[in-house]
């Protein structure tokens, strides 16, 4: 992950990976919040975080064995569902994965950006704009929404420009 929100509005700017600083961001937003960060939520967050891009949750389970190798997949599940429902990840139903969350101290949701060829997966700050439109819509209709996701598939500028110099002469 690489590209993440500004403090102004609509404006776009480089997000930097940093597994550790998100760990700690989510330890402070727990804290804050009075949530419980177990010590497998803690590790199933750093192994996401490591990850740098999303991780399906059997690759997360091979990894979490690596230290514990008695793992089952609930262990892994019950850290997902807790991490995804108070916004620290998001999961990304299109590919069956999950990708931490640039802003995990505070609730949002926003559209992703998922890269067919490299599974590269990028949160696109938008102050919530996209996300007021569609619920304006819903209201619009009648319609009561729980929940949204909005995932958008292509491709990514480093694939386009490799697949351009794999095409050019």
């Amino acid at each position: 992950m690489s590209d993440i929100p500004t403090s102004r509005r609509g404006a776009v700017h480089a997000h930097v990976h940093d597994a550790p600083g998100f760990v700690a961001a989510v330890e402070a937003a727990c804290s804050q919040r009075g949530l419980r960060l177990t010590a497998s939520r803690r590790e199933v967050l750093r192994l996401i975080a490591a990850h740098g891009q999303p991780a399906k949750a059997y690759e997360l389970l091979e990894q979490f064995r690596t230290r514990h190798a008695t793992a089952a997949p609930p262990t892994i599940y019950r850290a997902l569902d807790f991490l995804v429902r108070n916004g620290f990840i998001h999961r990304l139903d299109s590919i069956n994965a999950f990708v931490s969350c640039h802003h995990p101290e505070q609730a949002h949701q926003v559209p992703i950006l998922i890269c067919d060829s490299c599974q590269h997966a990028e949160e696109v700050c938008d102050d919530g704009r996209v996300a007021r439109l569609i619920v304006a819509q819903a209201e619009r209709r009648g319609f009561v929404p729980s929940a949204q996701t909005l995932e958008v598939h292509g491709l990514c500028r480093r694939c386009i420009a490799a697949n351009a110099r794999d095409i050019t002469p």
